[in-house]
């Protein structure tokens, strides 16, 4: 199988994880408990937030259209500071179920970094 296309993949359950995290959370009543409402953040921020978010949603188009050796190298880096962001994150989650969904998005970054380090 294109290798593209197996990196594209691993952007997909990602993000899919990401959002499923998410709704998870609203659901639960998680989000609640820690309001960024609360904390009267500027329009900078919030557009750092926009920016992280859509990362890795852009991650499985660029991975399509990027040269190869370019995209080896972003997908590495994307995902390797993914797995970072999340690792420090990690304690700041409520639930276990929560915890564990962040575990295996950290999986899929591992998963992304070997494919695309072993790609020649």
């Amino acid at each position: 199988m294109d290798i593209k296309i197996l990196l594209s993949a691993t952007w997909v359950v990602a993000t899919l994880i990401y959002l499923y995290g998410d709704v998870l959370r609203i659901c639960s009543g998680d989000l609640a408990k820690k309001p960024m409402a609360d904390k009267n953040l500027n329009q900078f921020v919030w557009l750092g937030i926009a920016v992280l978010m859509l990362t890795p949603i852009l991650m499985v188009f660029l991975t399509l259209v990027m040269p190869q050796p370019v995209s080896r190298w972003v997908n590495i880096i994307v995902a390797a500071f993914f797995f970072l962001f999340n690792l420090v994150g990690l304690p700041t989650y409520l639930s276990l179920w929560d915890k564990f969904l962040i575990a295996v998005s950290m999986g899929f970054n591992v998963v992304t970094i070997l494919y695309a380090w072993n790609w020649s």
